[in-house]
């Protein structure tokens, strides 16, 4: 068995190992994979408590410009106009996530951790940045995961000697990101109604009448 199959399937052996047990790459990357997935159902829960609040703030503009109240209807367009931009801004950080842990999957079954990993590192800094003043807790939970991760990209790098092409890296992260922000977006338009203006309702309430 070859030095990287070792450290990628068993704990190492040796008076350190006994002192303080070293985990398997191939645990340590499952482990990080499912704490990325509990991420994502929590960003998941999230953004479907803000698509219930939209759906009731959506009904409170139609009604309020079906009464012409422009002043209460502009305040609850606005509040819902803000929401909508958090749950695009969270349904993006999902999407990448997904991908995120899609990869870690993959990685279970390749040699080349190191430069599997490196772009994963990338999009969790900009998720972390993007949700530090909105969901601290899960801010500190991608902060512990990008540092496990990095440290099994350390781990792989000196068992390999292949280190990661940072550059290519960056490229890869960007790439992923920008995946996720037009699916979200997509998805943004697929699911929720574009806001009424006053004419359009007026002239569809007076169809009605």
């Amino acid at each position: 068995m070859s030095k990287f199959a070792k450290s990628w399937e068993e704990a190492r052996s040796g008076i350190k190992s006994l002192i303080r047990p070293e985990t398997p790459l191939r645990h340590k990357i499952e482990l990080a994979t499912k704490r990325i997935e509990a991420q994502i159902q929590y960003l998941n829960g999230a953004i479907n408590l803000l698509a219930e609040r939209d759906k009731a703030l959506f009904q409170k503009v139609v009604e309020a410009y079906s009464k012409h109240e422009m002043q209460r209807a502009s305040v609850y367009a606005n509040e819902l106009a803000e929401i909508r931009k958090m749950m695009n801004f969270m349904m993006n950080a999902e999407l990448a996530l997904e991908r995120v842990a899609l990869r870690l999957r993959t990685v279970t079954q390749l040699g080349n951790v190191a430069a599997a990993l490196a772009p994963i590192s990338r999009v969790l800094q900009s998720i972390r940045t993007g949700v530090a003043g909105i969901f601290p807790s899960a801010e500190r939970e991608l902060s512990e995961i990008s540092v496990l991760l990095d440290e099994i990209m350390i781990e792989a790098s000196q068992t390999t000697g292949i280190t990661p092409d940072f550059e290519v890296a960056s490229e890869e992260a960007q790439k992923i990101l920008n995946e996720a922000a037009v699916v979200a977006e997509q998805r943004m338009k697929e699911k929720f109604p574009e806001l009424p203006t006053l004419r359009a309702l007026s002239e569809e309430l007076g169809e009605l009448k």
